[in-house]
């Protein structure tokens, strides 16, 4: 079986595509072993608020 190597320039969209990605992913789709797409899912992720409702702390997310 003869080895493959992936060009240099889908190597650099995929570090660009990873660049400042905090949480999330980075999914690379292959069809006929080559790479066809790159998908970036960026998740953010807020902390949480705590109030009080009758005396008692209850979480809520921050807006």
């Amino acid at each position: 079986m003869k080895e493959k190597t992936i060009d240099p320039e889908w190597i650099e969209r995929i570090i660009r595509s990873l660049e400042g990605l905090e949480y999330g992913s980075v999914q690379i789709i292959v069809h006929d072993s080559r790479i066809t797409q790159i998908e970036r899912l960026e998740k953010f992720r807020y902390p949480l608020e705590k109030k009080t409702i009758n005396g008692r702390e209850v979480n809520q997310k921050a807006p």
